[in-house]
């Protein structure tokens, strides 16, 4: 939110949509470029939008505070600034879906078909992609292609949730499918409780749940944004958490259509796992998922952070 307002505020110096530049001066290395941010923030105009996201700012501002699913250890510089320079205060009292899903499932004695195939890999110790774009997902059949290409060729294992109304009607995806049979499986149209299933590599639209669900399993990204808040958020899981990488165009943007060859390239970097990138990744999303667990125990900084809260909502207490 803090990042939305100072863009909406301001006239940066830029040439091109995907030129780089340093969006606040306190964070030399948090380097952005206007594509990170949806068209009605990056080129502001009057009408509908700016008087709707005006009011949220001003509605925010005074407000008691805000409550975020988040944890003081993930972005410390972040939550300081925005306690420093902006209000109202922010409460940082997550991560909230630390839970396991798959732990849930088997003890209400539910086993999809997933979850069998899943321990079959694991039990033949074969890594397992995990593909999915969230539950509202606008991307075009042409793009899905691009993406079947891509785990068609990596001859890596995957598990694709498919979220795309006409797919048993489309034969490429149809023939696509039957190729991959036993090495990839597809789970189309349904929901699925991602938390506690994500198993060696999330490849995500970087929706903030997303991006917290995969810390806390230790589950490297692969960014594919999409849309809101999804291309800072990615831009985060690279440069900033170094837990991933993010797909970006031919043309090295992070808006437009993204080639097979362009997404093939970081699923191999990712899934490579001798390699020395992939190694620290790893070891960076394995020290926040310890991070994460010990902020939701009993005297960890997000328990801390919701009794302050509750001692100043309830008992007026200011900290």
């Amino acid at each position: 939110m803090a990042l939305y307002k100072i863009i909406s505020e301001q006239q940066f110096p830029v040439s091109s949509d995907d030129e780089v530049f340093n969006v606040v001066p306190d964070f030399p290395n948090m380097k952005l470029t206007m594509n990170d941010f949806e068209p009605e923030f990056a080129h502001p105009e009057p009408g509908e939008h700016t008087d709707f996201y005006t009011e949220e700012f001003v509605a925010t501002e005074n407000s008691q505070g805000v409550i975020v699913n988040s944890f003081c250890e993930l972005e410390p510089e972040f939550l300081d600034y925005w306690n420093r320079e902006a209000l109202p205060r922010a409460w940082c009292i997550g991560p909230l879906g630390l839970p396991s899903g798959k732990k849930a499932l088997l003890e209400q004695n539910r086993h999809p078909i997933w979850i069998e195939w899943l321990d079959e890999m694991s039990e033949m110790n074969k890594p397992v992609l995990y593909v999915a774009f969230g539950s509202v997902t606008d991307i075009t059949t042409e793009q899905f292609r691009e993406i079947a290409i891509v785990l068609e060729n990596s001859r890596e294992h995957f598990l694709w949730v498919l979220r795309l109304p006409s797919i048993d009607r489309d034969e490429f995806m149809i023939e696509f499918e039957e190729r991959v049979k036993g090495r990839g499986l597809l789970v189309k149209n349904q929901w699925v409780d991602q938390v506690g299933i994500l198993s060696s590599l999330n490849m995500s639209h970087c929706g903030w749940n997303s991006v917290l669900e995969s810390i806390c399993e230790s589950v490297p990204m692969l960014g594919f944004p999409i849309t809101a808040d999804q291309h800072l958020n990615a831009r985060m899981v690279e440069e900033y958490f170094g837990i991933g990488v993010k797909v970006v165009t031919r043309t090295g943007s992070v808006r437009g259509f993204f080639g097979s060859e362009c997404i093939e390239k970081k699923v191999k970097e990712l899934m490579r796992v001798e390699g020395e990138k992939c190694k620290e990744i790893r070891k960076n999303v394995k020290k926040l998922s310890e991070k994460a667990r010990n902020a939701m125990e009993v005297g960890g900084s997000s328990w801390h952070t919701l009794n302050l809260l509750i001692d100043e909502v309830i008992c007026g207490k200011k900290n």
